[in-house]
């Protein structure tokens, strides 16, 4: 079983591009910490590549920012290549199944911004929506 389960931040603001058969994807790097502290006692944070296709990578792209909380799910995928240079690489990155957008960006102000989902509107605990029923 291949399966991967992540809460972290996004480390920058993702990116939506266009494969060549023009599926959207999005690859981007989540900050997540580890559940132990160093030697020194400082927190351990690993950068995780991560790669979005379809509507998930246009939401997240839509919605998300540099800091947001996210939650993914996916498998881990290794790939190779060769750099311009004939260098091979290997690349290891989460190929995302599920995206959750989980909290505020460490960053985010009280602002009006047009992405946001609107409040919704305030409910007077007296009222009853069945009386008339």
């Amino acid at each position: 079983m291949n399966k991967v389960i992540l809460i972290g931040r996004l480390v920058k603001d993702p990116e939506l591009s266009k494969a060549s058969n023009d599926l959207s994807y999005c690859k981007f790097s989540l900050a997540v910490d580890r559940a132990y502290k160093n030697t020194t006692g400082e927190k351990v944070t690993d950068f995780i590549n991560c790669v979005a296709w379809r509507v998930q990578a246009e939401n997240l792209a839509k919605y998300m920012r540099k800091g947001s909380q996210i939650m993914v799910e996916g498998e881990l995928q290794v790939r190779s290549y060769e750099d311009t240079t004939g260098n091979k690489k290997t690349v290891f990155e989460v190929c995302v199944n599920n995206i959750e957008f989980l909290g505020k960006s460490t960053n985010e102000t009280n602002t009006t911004n047009s992405n946001k989902i609107p409040p919704l509107k305030d409910i007077n605990a007296d009222d009853n929506p069945f009386e008339k029923y």
